[in-house]
């Protein structure tokens, strides 16, 4: 066979791929909104972040919000599928950007910076910062802290706080990195959401302090993504009504949602 026969069949793939990718049709689920892929809603998210999203013991990712994005799954008539990702590309839209997914979630606040990236749905959960420190540090509070190295994680409302309070910051890409460097001696104090600090505050470890910031989680979809935005919001709503959030939270969390919490 010579080289133009060789190359022919593959001149034809490649023209079938681009005529493919030319049409302009894009997956869909039962009710119409668009998704990246066909029958299915993809969502990032960055464990560990233990209650909102972290891995279990058969290697599941689960957690609050997870139930949550699974609720909107169900109400869309598709299947959920779970991407991990770098917190600082979920944040910043780029996973959405390249349709990598079609949601972003990880006990992500909303702030302006973000919304100017993404857009967010109503707000599920109220968080504010919690100080993490070894139990024997004599460490209880912000003045404490003078002279001490405190890990964040990296594009975080946490490591903003802390640069905002002069305190001298040690970047960790994810939560797990900054309780292993606080276990080793590597830094003195964990600053994160208050609500991910609990479940490592045993034995050795202490939740020193929390500092009130009037924090927002919010679901976040590509910017101008309003027909899968308005579902979004509208299985918080639903699931706000019938009852379906206070069970998940009360499970997740171990307390029952306030009043402000479960309202949105």
């Amino acid at each position: 066979m010579n080289t133009a026969a060789r190359l022919a069949p593959l001149g034809l793939a490649a023209l079938l791929a681009l005529t493919a990718c030319g049409s302009g049709e894009q997956a869909t689920s039962d009710s119409g909104v668009p998704l990246v892929s066909e029958g299915q809603l993809t969502v990032c998210v960055n464990p560990p972040f233990e209650p909102f999203a972290y891995t279990d013991d058969s290697g599941e990712v689960v957690g609050l919000d997870m139930d949550i994005v699974n609720e909107v799954a169900k109400d869309l008539g598709v299947e959920l599928v779970t991407k991990v990702s770098a917190f600082e590309t979920m944040q910043s839209g780029t996973d959405l950007d390249t349709g990598s997914c079609d949601l972003v979630t990880s006990g992500m606040t909303i702030t302006p910076e973000r919304e100017a990236k993404l857009d967010f749905s109503e707000p599920y959960f109220d968080a504010d910062q919690g100080l993490l420190v070894a139990a024997d540090s004599g460490i209880t509070g912000v003045d404490g802290l003078a002279g001490k190295t405190v890990a964040v994680q990296q594009a975080t409302t946490g490591e903003t706080w802390a640069e905002e309070n002069g305190l001298t910051v040690v970047q960790f890409e994810e939560l797990g990195l900054q309780i292993k460097a606080l276990e080793t001696g590597q830094v003195d104090a964990v600053v994160n959401d208050i609500a991910v600090l609990g479940p490592y505050a045993s034995g050795d470890l202490e939740v020193a302090a929390t500092f009130p910031t009037g924090e927002q989680y919010g679901i976040g979809v590509k910017t101008g993504s309003t027909a899968l935005l308005d579902a979004v919001n509208a299985t918080l709503d639903r699931i706000r009504e019938d009852g379906t959030y206070d069970a998940l939270y009360t499970a997740r969390i171990g307390t029952a949602p306030s009043t402000a919490s479960s309202e949105g």
